[in-house]
């Protein structure tokens, strides 16, 4: 078995500063649950975060 090379992260959204917890390999986009805002879209491995990480989680 390998190591997973995606974990878990949690982004604010720059919109309406909602904290959230998304997977970092995400394959569809990720909306903010408050407000709606895009905050990762998939690009064929890790997503594009689109919000500010505040914490890597494990």
């Amino acid at each position: 078995m390998g190591k997973n090379k995606y974990r878990f992260i949690k982004v604010r959204c720059s919109s309406c500063k909602n904290d959230q917890i998304i997977f970092e390999g995400a394959t569809t986009k990720v909306k903010c649950l408050v407000c709606d805002t895009i905050i990762a879209e998939p690009k064929g491995g890790k997503a594009e975060i689109k919000a500010r990480v505040v914490e890597m989680l494990n």
